[in-house]
């Protein structure tokens, strides 16, 4: 999709331009065509052979250049864009922007493009929190224009508080977003919640039981509902990912607290997809203080944890259930009755065995499994990719709904 994508990225005078030459790059990893606009202030910073290139394409910088006798470059580049992004967005473009000021190629060409235009806000802390930079922003609220959000922190000035130009994978994810949500308009508002991650049961104060899930399948499938416009609340137990922008992230660690967790939300949600390893067994006794080594071997005693997916499933009104199924063997039989006996709408079964497919990896395979019987194929691909196949199979079952 994102091939078929332009992204103008308009550069301004500031510290943070930098960012933009990485934001850049990763805009053309992901597929994104870019084409860059700078400012003299901006060249100040970094030079246009830098973005020339990371954007493999003419860096364009003065109204008054017209490398093509046959277009106005600065309207040309305006019509190309389907997005424009200003990153970093000094206090003097949004000001000027606000104020219909176009008196250079940047400008110029914000005035003619009817794209909608994200802002990276970077300045100083001080200057951020101005009574006119803030009316400024205001009046471009009004216009349509959305922010990116800029980050606290260290400022280049020896400052710190809000002002640091919001980092490029958040702007990336932003952008994704942007695209990603007007093609799934079916996504728009709904409550989502994701599991992911494994738990850790305690044995004492420095040892537990856990298992090997990173939980990159579930945070996937969080990015991607996200992305597509639901409200999206993530229960993690341990892991270290960060959390996917535009989701409501909830630490658990055990499998009782998960379970509580789970049940405190499930009311208000549309659609529950249980992707975390959720530990089947726990210590039966917790040791205060830590276990020491003794001569011979040691035996412990473990009780059944209660099963999330199976109640949920009893209670269960109008959401939409979906669980996981990691298995090392016979998929096909343990994932069917597991969505009789957990009264589920889906499950996503995958070969931990198979190549590519297991824990903590960045791919995965599945067979979605259906109550109504139908089956879908998930071939090899990445877990973002896996997790947006998934999500387009939910689709017919919300509408269900």
């Amino acid at each position: 999709m994102n091939k078929e994508k332009h992204i103008l990225l308009c550069v301004t005078g500031g510290i943070a331009v930098f960012k933009a030459a990485a934001l850049t790059s990763k805009l053309i990893q992901q597929g994104y065509k870019v084409k860059v606009v700078m400012t003299d202030s901006a060249r100040e910073f970094v030079t246009p052979l830098t973005f020339q290139a990371l954007s493999r394409d003419h860096v364009y910088m003065d109204t008054f250049i017209e490398p093509n006798p046959e277009k106005i470059a600065h309207i040309d580049i305006a019509d190309w864009a389907d997005l424009v992004v200003i990153a970093p967005a000094t206090a003097n473009i949004i000001g000027k922007l606000a104020n219909g000021i176009a008196d250079d190629m940047v400008t110029t060409t914000l005035l003619a493009t009817t794209a909608p235009v994200m802002i990276a806000p970077a300045m100083n802390v001080h200057m951020y929190d101005h009574p006119a930079v803030k009316r400024n922003m205001e009046t471009l609220r009004t216009f349509g224009y959305h922010y990116i959000e800029p980050n606290e922190g260290y400022l280049a000035c020896g400052y710190e508080g809000k002002g640091r130009m919001a980092e490029p994978e958040d702007i990336l994810a932003m952008i994704d977003h942007h695209f990603i949500r007007k093609e799934n308009k079916r996504w728009h508002g709904k409550n989502v919640l994701v599991t992911a991650g494994p738990t850790q049961e305690e044995i004492d104060p420095v040892r537990f039981f856990s298992n090997r899930s990173s939980g990159k399948m579930g945070y996937a499938i969080a990015e991607m509902a996200a992305a597509r416009g639901a409200h999206v609340t993530l229960v993690s137990g341990p892991s270290s990912l960060s959390a996917p922008h535009g989701v409501n992230l909830v630490s658990v660690r055990s499998a009782e607290e998960m379970y509580k967790t789970v049940h405190s939300h499930f009311d208000q949600m549309d659609v529950i997809i249980k992707a975390a390893a959720v530990a089947d067994y726990r210590p039966k006794s917790f040791h205060t203080n830590k276990m020491k080594k003794t001569e011979g071997d040691l035996s412990v005693e473990m009780e059944r944890t209660d099963d999330i997916l199976k109640t949920l499933g009893e209670k269960k009104k109008n959401q939409v259930l979906v669980g996981f199924a990691a298995e090392s063997e016979n998929i096909e039989e343990n994932a069917k009755k597991k969505i009789k006996s957990k009264n589920l709408d889906m499950i996503a079964a995958n070969s931990i065995n198979n190549e590519g497919s297991g824990f903590q990896g960045d791919t995965n395979e599945l067979t979605l499994f259906f109550a109504d019987g139908k089956e879908i194929e998930i071939s090899l691909t990445t877990k973002k990719l896996a997790a947006s196949q998934l999500l387009d199979a939910i689709v017919p079952l919300l509408e269900g709904k």
